[in-house]
C-alpha cells in the first residue's frame, strides 16, 4: 500500500455522512475531517464516532461557540490538510469550486452539480482511467449511476442501438418532511425528455438514450423500467449472465420475496447494511425479458447509497495510481457490496 490519501468532506449530510463512513474503512485513505454549517445533532454524531469536525465557515462559528460544540477551524484550515476534499454539500459546487482550486486540492462533486462544472463525470466501471490524474470530478447522480452500471453491462457485451427508460422517482429522502408529492403522480418533467439521458452520456458518450420520470410518494428507493434495443440479440440467459458478470449488480428474484422496493430495504437491514444501505444497482431477475431484439427490465435504486462506493473509486482515480478493477475491488471489499442476495 502506497502513501495514505487525505481526504476531507465538505458537508455531512445524507451523502457526506455515508462517503466519511466509506472513508473511514479503506486501508490507503485518512479521514481528516469534515465540515457542518450547523451545530445539530449530525455534528454530535460525527464528534461521537471520533471525526474530527470543521465549520464551513466563520459566519457559522458563533452557533457552534454558543451551543458548546468543539471544531477543528474552518473550512479553509481542514484545505490545508488534505490531498482531496469531497464536496457533498447541497448543489454548492460552484460556489465551492475557486475556493478549492486556490487551496490546490483536487476536488469530488456529486450529481446534483452540472457536467460543465468539472467537465468529467465519473463512474468506476465505466470510465475510471478518463479521471485519473485529473484535479476535479464529479461523481454523477444516483439514477445515472444505476443506468451507467446496467447499460454498460449490455453494452459491452452486445452492443446498444438505442435504449429507453421510464424513471419512477421517489418524491424524496426519508428525512425531508418538507418535500415530495402526498396524494400525487407528478411528471418530472412533463416537457419530454427527462434530463438522465444527457447525463448518461456524459459518461457513456454517444449511447443513443431517452428517458422520462414520474415523482411518487416514496422516500426509500427509485424504480427504472429499461427497454434496450440491442445489436446483436442474447437470448434471455445470455443477458442475466452479462449482468451477473459486472460488480455492483445485485440480482434479485420475486419468488425469493423480493416483491418491491421494501424487501430490497429490508434485506440491506437484515444484512446488517448501516442506514439499511444498498449499494448496488438491484435488477429483477425475473423481470429481465428478451423479446426480438429488445430486453426488457426492473431496476431498483437506493438514492441515499448507490453514489458513496462511486465516490471512494473517484477519490483513488483523481489521487491514487490503482487500476479500476484494483480500487473497485478494493471498495466492495471494505464495504461488504455483493452480487447474489
Amino acid at each position: 500500500m502506497g502513501q495514505m490519501i487525505r481526504v476531507g468532506i465538505n458537508g455531512y449530510g445524507t451523502i457526506g455522512r455515508r462517503v466519511a463512513d466509506a472513508v473511514g474503512l479503506q486501508d490507503d485513505m485518512e479521514l481528516v475531517g469534515v465540515t457542518k454549517a450547523r451545530p445539530d445533532y449530525r455534528a454530535a454524531m460525527a464528534l461521537e464516532k471520533g471525526i474530527p469536525l470543521f465549520v464551513a465557515n466563520n459566519d457559522h462559528a458563533a452557533a457552534f461557540d454558543k451551543a458548546k460544540v468543539p471544531y477543528l477551524g474552518t473550512l479553509g484550515d481542514l484545505l490545508k490538510q488534505v490531498d482531496v476534499i469531497v464536496d457533498a454539500t447541497p448543489e454548492l459546487g460552484a460556489e465551492y469550486k475557486p475556493v478549492y482550486e486556490l487551496a490546490g486540492v483536487k476536488a469530488v462533486f456529486q450529481g446534483g452539480e452540472e457536467h460543465e462544472l468539472t467537465g468529467s463525470s465519473f463512474n468506476a466501471q465505466c470510465n475510471f482511467d478518463t479521471v485519473r490524474g485529473r484535479q476535479m470530478t464529479r461523481v454523477v447522480s444516483c439514477n445515472t449511476t444505476a443506468l451507467c452500471r446496467t447499460l454498460h453491462a449490455l453494452d459491452k457485451r452486445f452492443g446498444i442501438a438505442k435504449a429507453r427508460v421510464v424513471l419512477i422517482r421517489r418524491a424524496a429522502d426519508p428525512d425531508e418532511i418538507s418535500k415530495g408529492p402526498i396524494d400525487a403522480i407528478v411528471p418530472d418533467p412533463i416537457t419530454l425528455p427527462s434530463h438522465h439521458g444527457p447525463d448518461v452520456q456524459t459518461v457513456l458518450t454517444g449511447l443513443n438514450i431517452t428517458t422520462m420520470a414520474v415523482k411518487v410518494p416514496e422516500t426509500h428507493m427509485h424504480l427504472h423500467t429499461l427497454m434496450v434495443t440491442i445489436n446483436r440479440t442474447p437470448t434471455r440467459e445470455e443477458a442475466i449472465q452479462a449482468l451477473q458478470a459486472e460488480p455492483r449488480i445485485l440480482l434479485v428474484d420475486g419468488k425469493s420475496g423480493f416483491k418491491s422496493t421494501a424487501q430490497v430495504i429490508d434485506w440491506a437491514r437484515e444484512k446488517g447494511r448501516p442506514r439499511n444501505d444498498v449499494y448496488e444497482a438491484v435488477v429483477w431477475r425475473d423481470s429481465v425479458a428478451v423479446i426480438g431484439d429488445e430486453v426488457f427490465m426492473f431496476l431498483g435504486v437506493h438514492q441515499e447509497a448507490i453514489v458513496v462506493p462511486e465516490n471512494i473509486d473517484a477519490i483513488r482515480a483523481l489521487a491514487g495510481d490503482v487500476t479500476a478493477e484494483d480500487s473497485i475491488a478494493l471498495t466492495d471489499r471494505s464495504m461488504g457490496i455483493v452480487h447474489k442476495s
